[in-house]
């Protein structure tokens, strides 16, 4: 596994922890113990993935996380000892990738990261363009046009697009939407939801009554492209 990553964790045994698993694997880890220095670190360089504690000194992971998507797309995951659905909901609406619980397996943790450097990987070498309705998708910046209107997808946001237009009209249910995207068989498959929501209110004029991401009652979600 290959990959440079930033650990923001204000508590050292923790960080330390996920060092070790993370360099037996090859990866070059970066520390961060505040939002502050993160995001300084962040700044003068790029990272691959970046590990996010919420409960840190000065200012938080949520607002950590807000400034850290003004200027950078890297995969981030969550890792925090908040196990409320409203924190896992703010947390992925501020651009989280994916939200992990304290105590976590290091090995869990690990498998984790390797599927999101995995993933971003593969969508570099991916067709660029793709258009649908009057929309224009630039995958290799993650970000959707139409006309002068722009909008910025998180890669999580772009792994479900990609997946769901590939598969037009074909009905996914939340657990295989997340075993496909999130790539293993066990969480929060509420954590479907919302990013299929905050995706409608970037896609569609009428999220509540969408045309191009839909639901199939019973069932799951499916991609239309806008032509039913």
């Amino acid at each position: 596994m290959k990959g440079k990553i930033l650990i923001v964790e204000d508590e050292k045994d923790i960080a330390d922890v996920m060092i070790l698993y993370l360099n037996k694997e090859g990866v070059q880890t970066s520390w961060a113990e505040t939002g502050e220095k993160a995001l300084e670190m962040l700044s003068n360089g790029a990272f691959d993935l970046v590990v996010l504690d919420i409960n840190l000194p000065g200012i938080d992971g949520y607002q950590t996380l807000n400034e850290l998507r003004k200027y950078s797309r890297a995969p981030v995951i969550i890792v925090s000892a908040r196990q409320e659905d409203l924190d896992q909901i703010m947390g992925f609406g501020a651009g989280a990738d994916d939200y992990v619980t304290k105590p976590f397996s290091p090995a869990v943790l690990v498998a984790r990261i390797r599927a999101h450097l995995h993933r971003s990987n593969v969508e570099g070498e991916e067709i660029d363009l793709f258009r649908f309705g009057s929309w224009i998708l630039d995958r290799s910046h993650q970000i959707l046009s139409r006309g002068e209107e722009k909008q910025n997808l998180s890669p999580r946001e772009m792994d479900i697009l990609l997946f769901l237009s590939r598969n037009r009209d074909k009905a996914y249910s939340q657990n295989e939407l997340y075993t496909q995207i999130w790539g293993n068989d066990f969480g929060d498959l509420s954590t479907v939801s919302v990013h299929i929501q905050r995706l409608r209110k970037k896609l569609e004029d009428d999220p509540s009554h969408p045309l191009f991401i839909k639901t199939r009652y019973g069932y799951g979600y499916y991609f239309t492209g806008g032509t039913e």
